[in-house]
């Protein structure tokens, strides 16, 4: 499986960014899908994930501002991120976890909220 994330960019704080994550090879295989963001320093964590059945999962900071959505396939996953907070900035991965595997990650997208 390999994943390509797209849509990072600068934004305001309040503002609004939707990231892509397209995946392809093996997509059947995969269970659920993810977005993770790594900020300068600290490690990375979930912010958001949804499994095939479409069952989602959100960092409690997030929660209410953030949606994660995904195509009938599992081909491409969304995160839709609005009322952004300069802390939010970051590197934002997208990841698959497949059955029996390590999970991929994709390249990162750089999101840089400015206050």
């Amino acid at each position: 499986v390999q994943l390509q994330a797209s849509g990072g960019g600068l934004v305001q704080a309040g503002g609004s960014l939707r990231l892509s994550c397209a995946a392809s090879g093996n997509t059947l295989s995969i269970l659920n899908m993810g977005w993770y963001r790594q900020a300068p320093g600290k490690q990375r964590e979930l912010v958001a994930a949804i499994t095939r059945a479409g069952s989602t999962n959100y960092a409690d900071s997030v929660k209410g501002r953030f949606t994660i959505s995904r195509d009938k396939a599992m081909d491409t996953v969304y995160l839709q991120m609005n009322s952004l907070k300069p802390e939010e900035t970051g590197v934002y991965y997208c990841n698959a976890v497949v059955y029996g595997m390590a999970p991929y990650w994709g390249q990162g997208t750089q999101v840089t909220v400015s206050s």
